[in-house]
């Protein structure tokens, strides 16, 4: 017998959420209007403002927690713009700088300043969601990325986009919706040997399975992630 994936998240959830394709049916229907924070206003015109004057490829690193992906993905991509974004400034607070460069950490809302971007026209190349939280309680699926209202701006951002978990279901459903918004995805399993995150590592050192869900437009082909 095959043994099953090794992770620490526990859930009341069996296989991918029987209400996911309906919820997010009715976020394609409308339009996520909440009240935007002003200093996320504020992050997302520094965003906007430094991915005019770039002339390379943007990257979004969002939730990146501590920004160890998003200096990471800077070294990756030295001639693209890489932002990395999480709501917490002392997550931030702990980043440790090197002498990369064309990488900028923001506090912000991610899915009030995608929002920003997508009103500015702002499109990505990359978009990276590394390890966010699972919320794993069957209730918590509208907090989930897939099941939140924000979900369709993936799109509008554009790109290809790369999530990574501990947590397969989590990636299932977040492969569902990618197509539901029309991406072309694919499933794969991570091997850390060279860890984008904290949590990463973690896992790696706990011999957790990791997992990728890789998306592309089908119009737009897009880079991969071959690590």
């Amino acid at each position: 017998m095959k043994d099953e994936p090794l992770s620490s998240v526990y859930s009341n959830q069996n296989g991918i959420h029987e209400d996911l394709a309906t919820t997010i049916k009715k976020h394609l229907l409308s339009t996520w209007q909440e009240p935007i924070p002003e200093h996320t206003r504020i992050a997302a015109d520094k965003i906007i403002k430094l991915a005019r004057q770039h002339s390379g490829p943007l990257i979004l690193d969002s939730f990146c927690g501590t920004g160890m992906s998003t200096m990471k993905l800077a070294e990756r991509f030295p001639n693209a713009l890489v932002i990395g974004i999480d709501k917490s400034q002392d997550r931030l607070a702990k980043h440790v700088s090197t002498e990369v460069t064309n990488y900028h950490l923001i506090r912000a809302s991610c899915e009030h300043t995608w929002a920003l971007l997508v009103k500015a026209g702002i499109r990505c190349s990359q978009h990276y969601l590394l390890y966010p939280n699972p919320w794993p309680k069957k209730s918590h699926l509208k907090r989930r990325i897939h099941g939140h209202p924000a979900f369709p701006l993936l799109r509008a951002l554009g790109g290809s986009v790369v999530l990574r978990s501990n947590w397969l279901t989590y990636v299932e459903e977040f492969e569902m919706g990618m197509h539901l918004i029309g991406y072309h995805s694919r499933i794969t399993e991570v091997r850390a040997t060279d860890p984008l995150t904290l949590f990463e590592r973690k896992y790696d050192a706990n011999n957790e399975n990791l997992w990728q869900c890789e998306s592309i437009l089908p119009q737009e082909g897009g880079a991969r992630d071959d690590d």
